[in-house]
């Protein structure tokens, strides 16, 4: 037997493993329901101070506590915080994507913005008048693109920032959202009706943590500052109806 044949059976059996592991591995979903525990608030509507013409145009409202009429709270954000979590071969394959942060309807959509840090941000403006994106990652690079119409501006980020990014626009001062760029891909944000899904987490204790922009580290139950402990098993892992109390949304 040759030695570059040797060299093709050793590379076959390497492959062969790694494939058996990756289909051995188990992986799992987690996914909730946040609920605010009360009345929800009346949105406070936004005055329009600058290109009446274009935003005066959207009911613009204050969308730092966002809750549905059935209690459904939106934009509550829940990521992985376990260290060096192994990674689910299906996010590896876009894990050089573009994300789009836009300026749309003189907001900034969508209010919360998930990511992972391998992940390139493209900052864009789809507006017909001239936004600007002003971000300062804490330890990171700060930047303030002014963004014509069909405006775009590109950004990476260099590592995680510890907590969420908040993104402005000086031009229309009532614009305000939100970056959450993580190591891994394991980031959710709640939707209008209060549901999150993390998809293809490996099995195993892993600990998360949850936080909203105008709470903070969410309080639910005894989770210290945000922070909860789940054991993942193989398949759907269901969290159920989380009701928060609203006492925490009062800052």
């Amino acid at each position: 037997m040759t030695r570059t044949l040797h060299r093709l059976l050793a590379i076959a059996a390497v492959v062969l493993l790694t494939a058996a592991g990756t289909a051995q591995a188990q992986w799992g979903t987690l996914r909730g329901r946040f609920v605010y525990d009360g009345t929800p608030p009346q949105p406070e509507k936004i005055n329009v101070t600058k290109d009446p013409e274009v935003c005066g145009k959207h009911n613009l409202v204050n969308e730092d506590l966002v809750v549905g009429a059935d209690g459904g709270l939106a934009n509550v954000v829940v990521w992985v915080m376990t260290k060096k979590v192994p990674i689910n071969p299906e996010y590896e394959k876009d894990a050089d994507k573009t994300v789009v942060y836009d300026n749309k309807g003189c907001r900034f959509e969508p209010h919360v913005l998930a990511m992972w840090t391998k992940e390139k941000l493209e900052l864009h403006n789809s507006d017909p008048i001239g936004h600007n994106s002003n971000m300062a990652p804490l330890g990171g690079e700060a930047i303030n693109p002014l963004l014509p119409p069909n405006g775009v501006a590109d950004y990476q980020f260099a590592k995680a920032p510890v907590v969420p990014v908040p993104i402005t626009c000086n031009i229309h001062p009532w614009m305000k959202g939100w970056i959450v760029a993580k190591d891994n891909p394991y980031t959710a944000v709640s939707k209008k009706d209060g549901t999150f899904e993390i998809k293809g987490l490996p099995a195993g204790e892993l600990e998360f943590r949850a936080w909203q922009e105008k709470s903070g580290y969410i309080h639910y139950d005894d989770w210290e500052k945000g922070r909860f402990k789940h054991e993942i098993k193989e398949g759907d892992n269901d969290l159920g109806t989380l009701k928060l109390d609203p006492s925490q949304f009062n800052k």
